[in-house]
């Protein structure tokens, strides 16, 4: 009952509650707008209907997480002058312009062209349609920048000095490119990307599965995988660049992050903890499996580090971060994500390599279309778990080393925070089970292979079958 008189508690809670919910839409909007702009430039490059009918049939799923999204930032962002005054008051100058780009820039791109990409199919010459797509898809990763660059300038403040408690801007280009910036972009960028081949992947597996049109998405199937053999190994990778900025700039995330306690002198080989369960009162771990050496060699690829590991214990309790466990095994998600999902990619490159995956063939690879449907929502949980590690582990300060979390709350009664926070909750379950709905019958009903082909009456570029006229191997029943 403690935290239901804890303003700072109640606040930093409705913040994760909004902010989680809210990643949940950008972060297939973003990557799917890109294979929107991929497969209507196929469509115009071969005229093969196949292409138009999925870039019609994709951007329903496209629009309906843009509504979502936007009904869930809009509130997200007015808390930082509701329930965080002081956090505004004091980098205002720096951070309130760069949220004021992404409102401006990315999200009105994206919103102003969204309308001739959804209703100007047969309205507006193709071409021009193919502009407004690839406008809307600039725009959802552009505000991926503007988001990435204000959340890093937290991580790692650069670009201008505090002076009586007001963040000054000395160079506007270094506080934008700060030390974070360029590899927290890249692997949200990526995040964005995989997360969504991977539920166009896991959708497409279940029409597959299920034998509903299975050449027709083989197709999307194909195409998700060709691009994931690029994008899961790189995420990897670039992964790994963004733990090593860690350990450089937020020496006490990165102890969180390992639950590791003691320091381990530079020159000294540090053992790499793969499970464990963190005890913040005894500051230890009451129980855990080490890899011994490990920790260098994932850092720096080698076994002894150029730098010191600093524990936990080397910071005064209030100057470390909380909630260990949580921040410990979030990391441990999101990286044991990483690898299954270039794993699956991994598979289902060698089944393509052995002719499984063509269109006679690919229904009885039943164990892999089980596998991409299972991996269909595991990329949202690797983004979230990435995210409460950055931000959970920042604490206690919601300015790296600047400002405090404490300093940074607005003075309004618990009960006000809490009644917000209640309200927040109902709307956004109700949001979610619509977007359940809606999106599951989208699903459902398939694509409309009625709807007329701009320029159909012009000769193919490629003469070919359109997939969707190989027949539905289900009942007749089935079909109905």
């Amino acid at each position: 009952m403690e935290i239901l008189s804890n303003t700072v508690a109640l606040s930093r809670m409705q913040f994760a509650l909004t902010a989680i919910f809210h990643m949940l839409w950008p972060v297939l909007t973003t990557g799917l707008g890109i294979y929107l702009v991929v497969m209507e430039g196929l469509w115009l490059k071969t005229r093969n209907p196949d292409y138009y009918y999925h870039a019609r049939f994709w951007s329903k799923l496209y629009v309906l997480n843009f509504g979502i999204g936007v009904a869930s930032g809009i509130p997200m962002e007015f808390q930082f002058g509701t329930n965080w005054g002081p956090l505004s008051e004091a980098i205002g100058n720096f951070f309130g312009s760069v949220i004021g780009f992404e409102a401006s820039w990315a999200f009105m791109l994206e919103a102003a062209f969204l309308g001739i990409m959804v209703f100007g199919w047969e309205r507006v010459n193709p071409k021009i349609h193919y502009m407004a797509t690839i406008l809307v898809a600039f725009g959802a990763n552009l505000s991926t920048l503007w988001i990435l660059s204000a959340n890093s300038w937290l991580q790692t403040p650069a670009g201008g000095s505090f002076i009586d408690g007001e963040f000054v801007v000395s160079d506007y280009f270094q506080a934008v490119f700060n030390p974070f910036m360029a590899v927290s972009v890249s692997h949200m960028f990526l995040a964005t990307l995989e997360t969504s081949l991977f539920v166009i992947g896991g959708i497409s597996a279940w029409y597959i599965l299920n034998k509903r049109n299975p050449a027709f998405f083989s197709i999307a199937l194909k195409i998700a995988i060709a691009v994931a053999i690029i994008v899961a190994p790189l995420q990897i990778y670039v992964g790994h660049l963004s733990g090593e900025q860690v350990y450089h700039y937020q020496p006490s995330k990165l102890a969180a992050m390992e639950a590791q306690w003691e320091t381990t002198p530079a020159g000294q080989a540090a053992d790499w903890s793969m499970l464990a369960i963190p005890d913040e009162k005894a500051e230890k771990n009451t129980w855990e499996i080490t890899v011994p050496n490990a920790l260098g060699y994932i850092l720096e690829f080698k076994q002894k580090l150029s730098e010191p590991v600093q524990g936990l214990k080397t910071w005064k309790p209030e100057d470390r971060p909380h909630m260990v466990g949580l921040i410990y095994y979030a990391f441990r998600i999101m990286i044991a994500i990483g690898f299954f999902l270039a794993g699956l990619m991994f598979l289902s490159v060698i089944q393509w390599l052995r002719g499984k995956l063509s269109a006679e063939n690919i229904t009885g690879q039943s164990w892999l279309m089980a596998g991409w449907i299972f991996a269909a929502p595991l990329g949202y949980i690797a983004v979230e778990s990435g995210w409460i590690v950055r931000c959970v582990g920042r604490q206690p300060w919601t300015v790296y080393n600047q400002i405090r979390t404490v300093d940074a709350v607005s003075n309004i009664p618990p009960g006000n925070v809490l009644t917000t926070l209640l309200c927040f909750a109902t709307v956004y379950s109700i949001l979610f089970v619509a977007a359940m709905y809606f999106g599951s019958r989208i699903i459902r009903r398939g694509p409309n292979f009625n709807l007329p082909v701009p320029g159909i009456e012009e000769k193919p570029a490629v003469e070919t079958t359109p997939a969707r006229f190989i027949p539905d191997e289900r009942p007749v029943e089935a079909q109905q």
